[in-house]
């Protein structure tokens, strides 16, 4: 996983304190809690990322 340095809060996350922080990789990104950065990670290729933040933007993931 990323070095600690690398990783930034999301400009998605909200301003409580519920964080998602992400970390640019090689042709990925990868995401993990704020609250928990020694738990787990989640690594998604670059292109998975790009069409999901695109989504995002698109708020095709409304209820």
């Amino acid at each position: 996983m990323p070095d600690q340095r690398l990783w930034r809060k999301s400009s998605y996350s909200g301003v409580n304190e519920n964080c998602v922080e992400v970390a640019d990789l090689p042709g990925a990104a990868a995401l993990r809690d704020s609250k928990h950065p020694d738990a787990a990670a989640l690594a998604f290729p670059a292109a998975e990322w790009r069409s999901f933040l695109t989504g995002v933007d698109r708020d095709e993931f409304e209820g």
